[in-house]
């Protein structure tokens, strides 16, 4: 194992306990399973049950439904009743917060449980206490004793469970100890899984979800880490993003997470959290898993069983379960301090029109002769053998290749693409800025024959542009990475990730798991997104989609490489919504009322605004969110800044006006 997985330079599962799940075996190199969660209420059986049947034809393996108390918990039987007569056998997942005794009615009826350490037992009032040793150790003595009962219950029952943490959800006395932290989502769920083995029950996935998908990542690493060194064994995992929104940014974030360890073979079972109806959710788990399963994974696409050209190393030059972005120099307003940038291809447009701008964030007013110029504008365009036919607007500049650079007559605004090597031998270079491409690791000598990069190596106008042609796209781009750290080279990276996929869709996930993954480990100061063909390009569409509506691909594109930086803090270029899914326990319509909100603030660009169904996903849970808006009972609605409660029980009919005046109140408010 290399620190928390199997291979850092090719795709291979983690090994992992084989857990039974009624009839599904998971785990233990099993397929990956999908799974969901119902939104209906669990009182409503008919409702729960035809919608879970909607899940399951669209292809949920396991379903998971709400039982916050005593009453929903016996109703499951009502629900798994009616399912089978109708024929469906899929197993079922009680999802349990604060009510033990509901836990144990579940485990009783249902093939699994999933119960949250941070709520289960122990309390959670955001309070800062200071606990001695003895004291702490007095707690875990509680939590054993209230939480034995249900073990026993479930060993009894051949019922499954799953200990989940959510990174909002930490009690007090973790956050006390270990603060807000990677480290005390794993602590958390580490002293349920000890107790549980103590009593030799094995039947355990766990997962560590957060609505960042840095600190996501990050807690599942340090997971399958500790686990391996405290009992040389990891448990199934379920993967996935808490509250990860709706649309387009909800897929991507979902995408980067999950994708991230994806990628390194973590990850047994998969839920993406969005906040639509629950089978949407399935489509875009399968879009996921296409990358590693052979049976839906187009030929030439699949990880599963490429043969790796990109050489190991024993030794790691940065810290995977902390962040630091990779050391650079700035080159113009590449590296350093400066956010990433944004590359738009337009090499493939037959001309470059102010049109054509229009797709990467700049729109030509003819009748002022000016430019209006979003937040998510391109702050570069790649346009190939191609000359831009008018005043360029802004701060936009030109990346061409080399000849066509030479008869650029504005040398501030027109810089030159390189191929690797062919940069050493060029005759004509810019003073400022040069562009020079490297396909990482191509075949199996490569590593020997990287000399140039010490032509390269920290000249002050060169620039990165880092892609690869193998399967094993992320782990050779991040083994370069590696490389130029291990030689002190600081030069800036821009990230070149191209797809061969077909769908928006497929195309979205591709983008957001490759270029994401990078981005979170520290590596890359600008990202450019492209295709494999012109072909291919045209075949894409984008318009008239329901929750994509785009322009066109070149918009399409450019939306998703700041939505793909947003989501991984690197670059704020809108306002970032954290929203649950929706479950039995919501107190709202959560989509009608997310999309009134997004629809008034959408223009606060860097405001994190937290919409919560109920308080299981209240305060905790949008720990990461600058503004709150909590369902607190029918029809009624609290407002919190941070976690502070600011407004209690504000009529819902109010409520969005009142969360206006609140961001005002707070000077986070600009008119539109």
């Amino acid at each position: 194992m290399q620190l928390y997985c199997e291979s850092l330079t090719e795709y291979k599962r983690l090994p992992t306990r084989e857990v039974k799940i009624g009839h599904l075996l998971l785990g233990n190199f099993h397929p990956i399973r999908v799974q969901t969660m119902t939104t209906t209420d669990t009182m409503n059986t008919i409702a729960t049950v035809e919608q879970s049947i909607r899940c399951i034809e669209a292809g949920a393996e396991l379903v998971r439904i709400t039982a916050p108390s005593k009453k929903e918990a016996e109703n499951l039987l009502h629900i798994k009743n009616e399912l089978h007569k109708r024929g469906y056998h899929t197993p079922l997942v009680a999802d349990i917060h604060f009510t033990p005794n509901a836990a144990e009615i579940a485990a009783r009826i249902i093939e699994k449980v999933r119960v949250n350490p941070g709520n289960y037992v122990d309390k959670k009032k955001f309070e800062q206490i200071d606990y001695t040793d003895a004291e702490y150790a007095e707690e875990i003595e509680r939590i054993r004793e209230r939480f034995t009962p249900l073990v026993k219950i479930c060993k009894e029952y051949g019922t499954a469970m799953r200990i989940g943490t959510n990174h909002g959800s930490l009690s007090d006395r973790i956050m006390s100890r270990y603060g807000d932290t990677p480290i005390g989502m794993v602590e958390s769920a580490m002293e349920f899984l000890r107790i549980a083995r103590d009593e030799q029950y094995h039947q355990i996935i766990l997962s560590m979800k957060a609505s960042n998908p840095q600190v996501m990542v990050q807690a599942y690493r340090l997971l399958v880490q500790n686990m391996m060194a405290e009992f040389n064994e990891c448990y199934p995992l379920h993967l996935g993003v808490t509250e990860a929104g709706d649309g387009e940014d909800g897929r991507i974030k979902s995408a980067i997470g999950i994708g991230t360890l994806l990628e390194d073979g973590i990850g047994d079972t998969i839920r993406v959290s969005l906040t639509e109806d629950p089978e949407f959710e399935i489509p875009v788990c399968k879009d996921l898993l296409k990358r590693y399963e052979p049976a839906t994974s187009p030929k030439g696409l699949l990880r599963s069983n490429q043969p790796s050209t990109v050489p190991s190393t024993e030794k790691i030059t940065y810290n995977p379960f902390a962040y630091q972005r990779r050391e650079t120099f700035a080159v113009d307003n590449i590296g350093a301090r400066h956010v990433p940038v944004v590359i738009a291809d337009l090499s493939k447009l037959e001309a470059i029109t102010p049109e054509s701008l229009q797709s990467v964030g700049y729109l030509y007013d003819e009748p002022s002769d000016k430019w209006n110029i979003s937040d998510a504008a391109a702050d570069y365009i790649f346009t190939g053998n191609k000359m831009v036919p008018f005043a360029l607007p802004g701060t936009l500049k030109v990346i061409t290749y080399p000849a066509t650079w030479e008869e650029a007559t504005d040398k501030a605004k027109y810089f030159p693409i390189f191929g690797d090597s062919g940069y050493a031998a060029a005759t004509g270079k810019s003073d400022h800025l040069n562009f020079v491409m490297v396909d990482c690791f191509n075949d199996a000598t490569a590593v020997n024959n990287y000399t140039y990069l010490d032509v390269l190596a920290n000249d002050p106008t060169v620039v990165l542009c880092l892609s690869s042609t193998n399967q094993n796209a992320m782990q050779s781009v991040r083994r370069m990475m590696m490389e130029l750290q291990a030689r002190k080279i600081k030069n800036p990276v821009v990230l070149i990730t191209d797809s061969n996929w077909q769908t928006p869709d497929e195309h979205l996930i591709h983008f957001a798991t490759e270029t994401g993954a990078l981005l979170l480990e520290g590596f890359g100061d600008g990202i450019c997104l492209g295709y494999g063909s012109k072909a291919q390009m045209e075949n894409i569409q984008v318009t008239g989609r329901t929750y994509l509506p785009m322009k066109d691909l070149y918009q399409f594109t450019n939306n998703t490489a700041f939505s793909i930086l947003q989501a991984t803090r690197t670059r704020i270029s809108k306002t970032e919504y954290i929203s649950c899914p929706s479950c039995g326990r919501t107190l709202f319509d959560l989509q009608e009322t997310t999309a009134k909100i997004r629809s008034v603030t959408n223009h606060l660009k860097g405001v994190k605004i937290a919409i919560m169904g109920c308080i299981v996903n209240g305060p905790g849970e949008m720990a990461d969110a600058d503004f709150g808006y909590v369902g607190s009972g029918p029809g009624k609605i609290t407002l919190y800044k941070g976690k502070e409660v600011v407004k209690r029980n504000v009529d819902s009919n109010i409520a969005v006006e009142e969360l206006i005046n609140l961001l005002k109140d707070n000077e986070a408010w600009v008119e539109p």
